[in-house]
């Protein structure tokens, strides 16, 4: 099958084209046809899979026919990165339909957001808080929506927004399309499905299962060895672009330090850095001026980075789902990855569970002898793996941007001159 059979209109097809896109992805194969006969959807699949054109051709496609300068697609997402890549993925397939999107988002002015909703578009990308934030001050109305996607469901929850997509769908139009993509369907995202749904296709693509390109190794190591492990395995193997995984924001900022301090071009993205810093972390990586990106969970939702050599889990995941959302990031596109697990004693239970989860055995990697943390170092570490109570209180950071902050960015695609810009 190839995107010729779906018989997008020309200038959709010209967008595909541009992207390089010729064979549908399982997730987009089963799920296009429904989106564009109208049917809501509940989508399952993995991090890669290619559900951001599965839901954005069939979009654009609606949206070709109907009024102009009306917000009637409405895309919710829980980061602003995902939000950012979303955008960006409109952009590119719809750069010829002369149809305009937003990406609403805090961390920035405000005013440049709404003098563009002003001005007249058809799609807003957006997260939950800022949306509210324009809603209670009459910026924008979603009287005329006729699609409401719900991206990355799962993660809604974790960050808490679940009350604010309830007040948000209370204010869409009860006649219209919904459609909720998942990586994992934990009850609470299944309960709202099962609200806003009405008689969905429900699309299942191997989400709990990581992609067969990614090879999957597990390191025993005590907790103050990590960091010396990490710099010993990337000076030791060919990792051109390395994502680590860390369980929290101060140890993703320290650790990329540490690596800094070592002579690696390092960086994290982590909840408080403002959304310049993220964004200068993110194109970094993305450019290849940074070798090593250190993130949290949370942060790491909407890197779409092609070509990422090795995922590292200098952290145990929380749960197998999470492992498989993390290792998704590496081997996408057909391409070869590794993930390497850094692992205790006291892991052995999620081992099992992940392990049992992929259907094989992690290959256990032999250990290196460690050379000693620099003194500086050794110290970081000391502080990093007191018992919460005994930690010294972390200085104010930088925080623009997180929770409901007042500020928004809004940037808009323009379909006609393939431009992004801002007003």
């Amino acid at each position: 099958m190839s995107f010729k059979d779906f018989q997008f209109h020309p200038t959709i097809d010209a967008g595909i084209t541009a992207c390089g896109y010729t064979i549908p992805t399982p997730i987009q194969k089963e799920a296009i046809p429904s989106i564009l006969a109208g049917r809501d959807i509940l989508g399952l699949a993995q991090t890669g899979t290619g559900k951001t054109a599965a839901f954005v051709l069939p979009l654009l496609e609606r949206l070709l026919t109907g009024p102009r300068k009306k917000v009637r697609a409405l895309i919710v997402a829980p980061t602003r990165e995902l939000a950012e890549q979303i955008h960006e993925n409109i952009g590119r397939m719809g750069q010829q339909t002369n149809l305009h999107s937003v990406v609403i988002y805090g961390g920035v002015g405000k005013g440049k957001q709404i003098s563009t909703l002003r001005a007249g578009v058809e799609i807003v990308v957006a997260c939950p808080g800022r949306l509210l934030d324009l809603l209670n001050e009459k910026a924008l109305t979603l009287s005329s929506v006729e699609v409401l996607v719900l991206d990355e469901a799962d993660h809604m929850f974790d960050k808490g927004f679940l009350p604010d997509i309830r007040r948000i769908i209370r204010l869409l139009p009860k006649n219209r399309q919904s459609l909720v993509f998942s990586a994992t369907m934990p009850g609470e995202i299944r309960h709202l499905a099962e609200e806003i749904l009405n008689n969905p296709v429900a699309v299942q693509i191997n989400h709990t299962l990581p992609a067969p390109s990614i090879s999957h190794g597990l390191f025993r190591v005590a907790t103050d060895q990590k960091t010396s492990l990490l710099k010993n395995i990337i000076k030791e193997r060919e990792m051109t672009s390395t994502l680590v995984f860390t369980r929290t924001k101060h140890k993703a900022k320290s650790l990329a330090l540490q690596l800094e301090r070592s002579g690696f071009n390092a960086a994290s993205i982590q909840g408080n850095l403002s959304q310049q810093k993220r964004q200068q972390a993110l194109d970094g990586f993305r450019d290849g001026t940074y070798g090593i990106l250190v993130a949290t969970d949370i942060a790491a939702r909407g890197i779409d980075v092609t070509g990422i050599s090795h995922v590292i889990n200098y952290d145990m995941p929380d749960t197998a789902e999470t492992y498989t959302h993390r290792t998704g990031r590496t081997g996408r596109a057909s391409l070869t990855g590794q993930a390497l697990t850094f692992a205790g004693h006291e892991d052995s239970k999620m081992i099992a569970l992940i392990e049992r989860n992929l259907g094989k055995k992690m290959v256990r990697e032999t250990t290196p002898t460690l050379a000693p943390l620099a003194e500086e170092d050794r110290r970081e570490e000391k502080r990093e793996n007191l018992p919460r109570h005994q930690a010294p209180r972390a200085k104010k950071t930088d925080t623009a941007g997180q929770g409901k902050s007042r500020r928004d960015k809004a940037c808009a695609f323009d379909f006609g001159t393939r431009k992004t810009y801002q007003r």
